[in-house]
C-alpha cells in the first residue's frame, strides 16, 4: 500500500489502530525509534531545568532554559494539544578518516579542527522530513499538528523519555534501548488523541561511570547533571572570553565534544550507521583565521554561532591553533602548516583592533612558544 493510500484509510480505524498506522508511516519514512506520549506538562523536566538554573549550572545558556514553563508545556506551542509523537533518527557515521579528514572526506587541512559527530552534516532536516509525514497525515484528518526538531519550544529529550524510548544516562543524554545516544530527536505536537507508548525504561547504566571519568573538564558533576560552565560543547558556543582554565583541555575541538558518548558502552555499539560520504569531520583552523566574515560563515554552515558573528569561530580557531604544535613545521610540508604562516596569522590578530581575539592569539603564541618571534612581526 502506498503512503497516500494508507492515509485515506486512517480515519476509518480505531484509536489504537490509527496510532499504530501513524507510527508505521513514520518508521517507513526513516525513524529508527518512535513513540507517543500525552501533551501533559513535562513536570519532571521543568523541575530539573529550574534546579540547574538555580545552581548556576546553565551559565548564560538560553535554549529550553530561557523559559522552563513554556518549554515544558506543549500546549503553549500548540493550543489544545493532546498527544505528542516523538521520533529518533541515528546520526552515527563511521569515522571518515580521523583528524585529517576535510570537507567531503577529502582531507588535507593544514590545522584540522575537530567537529562533533552530530554536526558532520545536517541531520535535523532529514528528521523533520520524517516528522512531516505524520504531521501531513494528521492535518489531512482534521487535526492540528506542528513539527518541532532542534527547537527551544519543547524539551524533546523528556518527551522521548516519557514515551518509553530510553533512559537518561549519567552524561544526561537519552540512551535508546539497544542503540545508545547517537540520535537526534524531534516530535509532532498534535490535537489528535492517540494511544501512548508510555513506560519507564530500566536504567541500563548500572555502576558504569565511563562517561563521567572521560569528560576532559569534569563537567559531569554528578550522574545526570552537566555543569555548562565546564562543558566544552557549551564553551565553544558561548560568546565572550573562553575560560582560560579549559583552553588546553579543548585540544583541537572547534564545535561540540563527543567524549562522553565515545566512552559509553551502549552508545558505542554502533548499531545503525548513516554514513553517506558527504560528512565533514574536521575543518581547517587556518582557513577560518584567514577567510572573510562571509567565507567563515559559509564554511561553518548551519552551526550555532551566537548572533552569526564569526568572531566566536575565530576565537575558537585561535585556541585550536595554540593546541596544534604537532602540525607546525619549519618548512611547509604535506599535511602541515609552516611556522612562518602561523607566525603571520598570530601577528595579524595580536596586531588587530579586537581585544578579545588579541588575547586569544597571545595565548596561542605562548602555548606554541612563539611569543618572541611573533612580537618581532608586530608593527
Amino acid at each position: 500500500m502506498m503512503l497516500d493510500e494508507a492515509c485515506v484509510a486512517l480515519n476509518e480505524m480505531s484509536g489504537e489502530t490509527y496510532t499504530a498506522e501513524l507510527l508505521r508511516l513514520v518508521r517507513e519514512a526513516g525513524a529508527d525509534r518512535v513513540g507517543v506520549t500525552t501533551a501533559e506538562p513535562l513536570l519532571r523536566a521543568r523541575t530539573a531545568l529550574q534546579s540547574r538554573i538555580a545552581a548556576g549550572q546553565t551559565d548564560t545558556m538560553q535554549f529550553t532554559f530561557r523559559n522552563p514553563e513554556r518549554s515544558t508545556t506543549p500546549t503553549s506551542s500548540v493550543e489544545g494539544a493532546r498527544s505528542i509523537i516523538v521520533a529518533a533518527r541515528s546520526y552515527y557515521s563511521e569515522d571518515v578518516g580521523g583528524a585529517d579528514v576535510g570537507v567531503g572526506g577529502a582531507g588535507g587541512e593544514a590545522v584540522p579542527a575537530r567537529i562533533a559527530r552530530y554536526a558532520w552534516r545536517n541531520h535535523y532536516e532529514p528528521l523533520r522530513e520524517v516528522l512531516r509525514v505524520a504531521a501531513r497525515r494528521l492535518k489531512r484528518d482534521g487535526h492540528r499538528a506542528t513539527v518541532f526538531a532542534d527547537d527551544n519550544s519543547i524539551v524533546d529529550r523528556e518527551v522521548a523519555y516519557r514515551a518509553g524510548l530510553g533512559w537518561y544516562g549519567k552524561n544526561a543524554n537519552l540512551l535508546l534501548e539497544g542503540l545508545g545516544s547517537w540520535f537526534v530527536l524531534g516530535c509532532v505536537v498534535t490535537t489528535a488523541e492517540l494511544d501512548t507508548s508510555e513506560r519507564v525504561v530500566a536504567d541500563g547504566c548500572g555502576s558504569c561511570r565511563r562517561c563521567i571519568d572521560s569528560c576532559p573538564t569534569g563537567a559531569i558533576v554528578e550522574p545526570g547533571v552537566v555543569d555548562a560552565r565546564r562543558c566544552l560543547a557549551w564553551l565553544l558556543q558561548k560568546p565572550g572570553t573562553f575560560d582560560p582554565a579549559y583552553r588546553e583541555a579543548l585540544g583541537t575541538r572547534i564545535y561540540g565534544c563527543d567524549d562522553c558518548q565515545e566512552a559509553c558502552p551502549p552508545t558505542m555499539r554502533r548499531v545503525i550507521d548513516r554514513t553517506t560520504g558527504d560528512e565533514r569531520a574536521t575543518i581547517d583552523a587556518i582557513d577560518l583565521l584567514t577567510g572573510s566574515d562571509e567565507q567563515v560563515l559559509v564554511m561553518v554552515g548551519e552551526w550555532y554561532v551566537a548572533d552569526r558573528n564569526p568572531r566566536w569561530v575565530r576565537r575558537n580557531a585561535l585556541l585550536v591553533l595554540g593546541n596544534s604544535a604537532d602540525r607546525i613545521g619549519e618548512q611547509q610540508r604535506s599535511g602541515a602548516v609552516s611556522r612562518d604562516e602561523v607566525i603571520t596569522v598570530l601577528a595579524r590578530y595580536i596586531n588587530g583592533d579586537d581585544e578579545l581575539l588579541r588575547e586569544h592569539a597571545q595565548w596561542a603564541a605562548r602555548r606554541l612558544g612563539l611569543v618572541d618571534v611573533v612580537a618581532s612581526e608586530l608593527v
